[in-house]
């Protein structure tokens, strides 16, 4: 049986176990949002394991950030891990928490060594060079995420995800320029933004060869 290229993503949520119905919840809501927004960009349905472990299987060129962001920059965020790993995947049917092949074997190792080194985003591409490079970025990316204030989380999200300039986010929200402004230097968007598009580029360069990922 031959394998396919895929992009697997694993989401481990942290502290968990502290409030397992909350956990849920807020894991159902996801895996809604990223099937929508993956759409045809999927290779199987999303779904979540009951260890509160997110799965996803997405074609090759998908862009593994958008389910990073969209976990970080929701209304409720929660802590969580992830492991993103492009490679071979085995044929097959159902919701990723089903599928498996060497992509799958390789994103679990991976995840084992995320938590032991308390990694907040790991993502692989097979290729040295380039997994070198987002090994550098991708720390610094999460760590900007996860310090982002209640607040910093809807003016990171209008801008990052809605591609929002300064002006149109506080027309969104209803406030002046200058105070945007301020949030916006208080929240080190454009060092997020930076980041996000360096790793794309990287990740894309190294999968296929394009400019960056869908």
């Amino acid at each position: 049986m031959d394998s396919a290229e895929g992009l697997v993503l694993f989401g481990d949520l942290v502290g968990s176990q502290k409030d397992r119905i909350g956990s849920t919840a807020w894991l159902r809501g996801l895996v809604a949002e990223l099937d929508d927004a993956y759409g045809e960009r999927r290779q199987a349905p999303f779904g979540f394991s009951h260890g509160d472990e997110l799965h996803g299987l997405l074609s090759l060129e998908a862009d593994p950030l958008q389910a990073v962001l969209r976990a970080a920059l929701g209304p409720s965020a929660r802590p969580i891990r992830w492991v993103c790993m492009a490679g071979p995947v085995d044929p097959g049917e159902g919701p990723a928490t089903q599928r498996t092949g060497p992509a799958f074997i390789g994103a679990r190792s991976a995840m084992a060594a995320a938590r032991a080194g308390h990694q907040r985003l790991t993502i692989r591409t097979g290729r040295a060079d380039a997994d070198a490079l987002l090994a550098g970025m991708t720390p610094a990316l999460a760590d900007l995420l996860v310090e982002l204030t209640p607040r910093q989380r809807v003016v990171v999200r209008l801008a990052l995800i809605d591609g929002l300039r300064q002006s149109e986010v506080a027309d969104r929200l209803g406030v002046r320029r200058a105070t945007i402004s301020v949030s916006f230097a208080r929240a080190r968007v454009h060092s997020i933004q930076g980041l996000v598009a360096a790793v794309r580029i990287v990740y894309a360069n190294a999968v296929t060869g394009s400019a960056s990922p869908a």
